[in-house]
């Protein structure tokens, strides 16, 4: 009875929400299909260095990019970013902002350019791809900061809520917002973010899962729990934090996974 009366409320809200959403919200009214389990196999490896607080990762030509942050009880950590020396681990920073100041989160390459968010500050640092010149400064009205991908024709960024918001390389203007939902209910922490035919996988902060999430819809199609990959990482490096990063790679079909202070960037392939 309870559940019922709970059902009739929540479909009412639903309803109303939908009636007045803003027009740039993506919403689907498609019954959302129950979730896949994903299954994985490891294929290799590289170092990652364990004073990296990582915050993004992408692949560019078969080259590694990472950004990281800097919290400020860690005091050796730094908010950089740069391509990965994969036989040390180590970045070799190309850009770094004031960790005084901002605190480092996601980035993405789109259009000749590197787009690096911060924490707090509603702030995105613009760079010359080629250079690592800073070239803009944008801001947004997201009350935070968190992971970033692109779909090759708009930057995709979480926020540390079920929302992922799009907005234009040209300018860092909104385009639209999706909400993320699994089954129906909201998905929030959605953390480090990787864009790949048609779907955006993500990390959500604190746990080892991964979901994958059709970008067209908001829903959650797939999942994975990676608590095995960090209880190995663990014993590696037992002061580690928790997983976040992912990366594509295009030419070897496989997915590239890490956490802050990992000692290992993992390669894996779902299956």
């Amino acid at each position: 009875m309870f559940r019922n009366i709970i059902g009739i409320l929540a479909v009412s809200v639903w309803v109303f929400a939908c009636d007045n959403k803003s027009s740039e919200t993506t919403e689907t009214t498609e019954e959302p299909a129950s979730t896949a389990t994903l299954n994985y196999s490891i294929v290799g490896s590289y170092p990652h260095d364990i004073q990296s607080f990582t915050e993004g990762l992408y692949i560019d030509n078969g080259q590694i990019f990472e950004s990281t942050g800097s919290p400020e009880e860690l005091t050796y950590t730094l908010s950089h970013l740069g391509p990965v020396d994969t036989t040390t681990g180590k970045i070799i920073p190309k850009a770094a902002i004031d960790r005084n100041k901002y605190f480092g989160e996601g980035i993405a390459k789109l259009d000749g350019k590197i787009f690096q968010l911060t924490y707090k500050a509603q702030k995105c640092f613009v760079y010359d791809a080629k250079t690592y010149k800073q070239i803009a400064e944008y801001p947004y009205a997201n009350a935070e900061g968190w992971g970033m991908t692109h779909d090759s024709t708009n930057l995709i960024m979480s926020d540390g809520t079920s929302k992922l918001t799009y907005f234009s390389p040209k300018d860092f203007s909104k385009v639209k917002e999706i909400n993320v939902r699994e089954n129906g209910y909201a998905i929030d922490k959605i953390n480090e973010l990787e864009y790949v035919g048609g779907y955006i996988y993500a990390n959500i902060w604190t746990t080892n899962q991964i979901v994958k999430i059709d970008a067209n819809t908001g829903n959650v199609v797939a999942k994975v729990d990676m608590g095995p990959i960090f209880v190995e990482a663990q014993k590696l490096n037992p002061g580690l934090m928790e997983m976040n990063g992912i990366a594509y790679n295009t030419t070897k079909g496989e997915f590239l996974i890490t956490g802050k202070l990992w000692p290992k960037i993992y390669r894996i392939k779902f299956l």
